[in-house]
């Protein structure tokens, strides 16, 4: 049983460094090929300082404040990684430009991956679980409004979608509150974690 722990650990931690390499590898690919139709206008000197930092909260973050407190959260670390690697594999294949429908999808389930993230996080704090959905909800609300300010800044005023950033931006807002809430939710109903022994 110990065995198929460790097994379990070791493919979990290859999971997210492959998350965090892959990641990290197509936004370099597209820092060093900004002429390919799929990276113009798409603030990709922004994307590549943002998302390794982002990727390196949870482990920074961890062993700041909560390594003597609870073991690393790797799912949470996959999951709030995610996000950022599937931005970047959408740009990479254009799936942005050549499906209407991907950037909507992101918004929705990336905000469910993230919140989740985060929702995994609270199991270890004494909150109830409605308590638990409320912030983790709030935290999607929060990120989900910091990233089209964020979008708003980089690249919408000179991009051909200046036209239609207002509907847009409510459309990604409001889906990202769903998958968030979503997220929220799910994460909640799972029991509480267990502290370090």
């Amino acid at each position: 049983m110990q065995g198929l722990a460790i097994r379990s650990a070791r493919a979990s931690l290859a999971v997210d460094l492959a998350v965090k390499v892959a990641t990290v590898g197509l936004l370099a690919w597209a820092v060093l090929n900004p002429d390919l139709p799929q990276f113009q206008g798409k603030a990709f000197a922004g994307r590549a300082i943002a998302y390794p930092v982002a990727l390196l909260v949870f482990p920074i973050g961890w062993w700041l404040f909560g390594r003597r407190r609870i073991p690393f959260p790797i799912a949470a670390d996959i999951l709030f990684g995610l996000p950022f690697l599937i931005d970047v594999v959408g740009n990479a294949l254009n799936l942005y430009d050549t499906i209407d429908w991907w950037d909507d999808a992101n918004h929705l389930v990336n905000w469910a991956l993230h919140t989740s993230a985060a929702g995994l996080l609270l199991r270890y704090g004494a909150w109830t679980r409605p308590t638990r959905v409320a912030l983790a909800f709030g935290y999607a609300v929060t990120s989900a409004v910091l990233w089209e300010l964020a979008e708003f800044v980089t690249f919408v005023p000179d991009s051909p979608e200046a036209a239609s950033a207002y509907a847009d931006t409510l459309l990604d807002l409001a889906l990202g509150m769903v998958g968030g809430l979503v997220g929220a939710v799910v994460t909640a109903r799972l029991p509480r974690g267990a502290p370090r022994s």
